[in-house]
C-alpha cells in the first residue's frame, strides 16, 4: 500500500487508491487500456515499464494497487480467476514432497485443486479443523510449508482465529494463507492480523454484480511479492484489463453493498431461527456460533452468507432451493441480487466422499442488497 492512502478510511481507498486521474485527458476513471503491446522508445526503452500486457498492463496496475490498499500489502496481483490465483500460489511456494494443511470445510474448487491436481505433482496435503488451533498444530509435519484457511469458510460459516494460527505458523516456520471471499477486506484483513497471504475470488464481493470473473493475491512481504508476480507472468493467467476495470468499478462501493449485505443477512437469520422447518442456521453473527467470540473480535460484521438444515433431508432441501423465486438459484456469491442453491450437489459436490463432504440437508443462501421484507417473504414461501 503507497504512503498516500496509508491514512485513508476504508472507504476512502477503496474509491481512490490506484484510481489516478489519466494524465492526458483527467478523466476520473482509469482507462480501458485494450492492448497487446507498447510502443518502446528505443529498444529497451519502456514507458511507464509497459512493454506487454502478460506482464503488465495499466488497467491491471489500478486495480493490483487497489487491492494492495485494501487488505493493507505491498503488492497485490490479479488473476483471470480465483482458482488461477490459487495455483499460482501453490506452484510458486511449493515444491514436489511439500505439505499443506487444509481446512475440513472449504471451497470444493480449492479442495479439488489440492486433490486432482497438486497432489499429482506430489504435493501432499493433510485435513484439519482450523477452527481448533490443537488440531492445525497436530496436521504440521517437518514437510509442511503451508496452512490454508477459509474464514468463514465454504459453505459451514466456520471461524478461524487468524492470530493464534499465524502464531502456530510462524512457531513452525511455514506461511499463512488465509481465503478472505466471504468476508471482503471491509470486514477482515488478515494481513494485520498476522497472514502472509491473502487471496480473494474477485468475482464474489469485489466485483459484486456477476458480471465479471477474477482473482487475486496480496501480500505484506515485498520479496514474496515480487516471486508471485514473476511467476504470475511465467504462468500468465492474468486479468483482462476489462475484466480488471470491471472489479475497480465494483470495489469503489464495497463497503456499502457489505453493510447492506450484513443487515439483511441478520434479520433472515432471526427469521430463519424461528421457523420450524429449520433444524439448524449457521452465521457467525449467532452468540450460539462456536466461533462468534473470535469472529466478532477479528471482524467488522458478520457478512452475507448464510447456511441452514431443513426438515426432511436432502430432498427437501433441494426443494426450498427450487421454490425460491426471489432468491435465484445459481452458484457463486457475492452479488447485489440474492442467490440460493443445495452445496452438496452444486458448488460442492467435488467434497462428495472426502473430510469435507457437506451435510445433504444443507442450503446456502448469498443474501443481496433487494428490501429484505421481500427476501423474508421468499424464504418463507420456499420453506412452506
Amino acid at each position: 500500500m503507497s504512503d498516500q492512502h496509508s491514512h485513508q478510511s476504508f472507504e476512502t481507498r477503496a474509491i481512490h487508491a490506484g484510481n489516478t486521474a489519466d494524465p492526458l485527458t483527467g478523466a476520473v476513471v482509469p482507462p480501458i487500456y485494450q492492448v497487446s503491446t507498447y510502443k518502446q522508445d528505443g529498444v529497451g526503452g519502456l514507458r511507464g515499464g509497459y512493454e506487454y500486457s502478460r506482464s503488465a498492463n495499466p488497467t491491471r496496475t489500478a486495480l493490483e494497487e487497489n487491492l494492495a490498499a485494501l487488505e493493507g500489502g505491498r503488492r497485490g496481483l490479479a488473476f483471470a480467476s480465483g482458482l488461477a490465483a490459487e495455483d499460482c500460489l501453490l506452484r510458486t511456494l511449493l515444491a514436489p514432497g511439500d505439505h499443506v494443511v487444509i481446512p475440513n470445510d472449504a471451497y470444493g474448487g480449492t479442495f479439488r485443486l489440492f486433490a486432482k491436481v497438486v497432489e499429482r505433482w506430489g504435493v501432499d496435503f493433510s485435513v484439519a479443523n482450523t477452527s481448533d488451533v490443537d488440531s492445525v498444530r497436530d496436521a504440521l509435519n517437518d514437510r509442511t510449508k503451508l496452512i490454508w484457511v477459509e474464514t468463514p469458510s465454504n459453505p459451514l460459516l466456520g471461524i478461524t482465529d487468524i492470530e493464534a494460527v499465524a502464531g502456530v505458523a510462524r512457531q513452525a516456520g511455514v506461511k499463512l494463507v488465509v481465503d478472505n471471499t466471504f468476508a471482503s477486506p471491509y470486514l477482515q484483513q488478515p494481513l494485520a492480523l498476522g497472514a502472509d497471504v491473502v487471496v480473494h475470488s474477485l468475482t464474489k464481493y469485489m466485483g459484486g454484480h456477476s458480471d465479471v470473473v477474477g482473482g487475486a493475491l496480496v501480500t505484506a512481504d515485498e520479496a514474496l511479492g515480487e516471486e508471485l508476480a514473476y511467476h504470475q507472468n511465467a504462468m500468465g493467467a492474468v486479468a483482462g484489463p476489462f475484466d480488471s476495470w470491471i472489479v475497480l468499478r465494483g470495489i469503489k462501493t464495497l463497503a456499502v453493498r457489505m453493510d447492506r449485505h450484513s443487515e439483511n443477512a441478520e434479520k433472515i437469520v432471526e427469521m430463519l431461527t424461528q421457523h420450524p422447518k429449520v433444524t439448524q442456521v449457521l452465521y457467525p453473527g449467532l452468540p450460539e456460533h462456536p466461533g462468534h467470540e473470535v469472529a466478532a473480535k477479528q471482524m467488522r460484521s458478520f457478512g452475507g452468507m448464510i447456511s441452514f438444515r431443513v426438515e426432511g433431508g436432502e430432498e427437501a432441501a433441494v426443494e426450498v432451493c427450487n421454490r425460491a423465486q426471489l432468491f435465484t438459484l445459481g452458484e457463486s456469491l457475492g452479488g447485489v441480487e440474492s442467490l440460493i442453491e443445495h452445496p452438496g450437489r452444486m458448488t460442492h459436490a467435488s467434497v462428495a466422499g472426502s473430510a469435507l463432504e457437506v451435510p445433504a440437508d444443507l442450503v446456502r443462501l448469498s443474501v443481496g442488497i433487494e428490501n429484505v421484507d421481500d427476501l423474508l417473504a421468499d424464504l418463507r414461501q420456499a420453506l412452506g
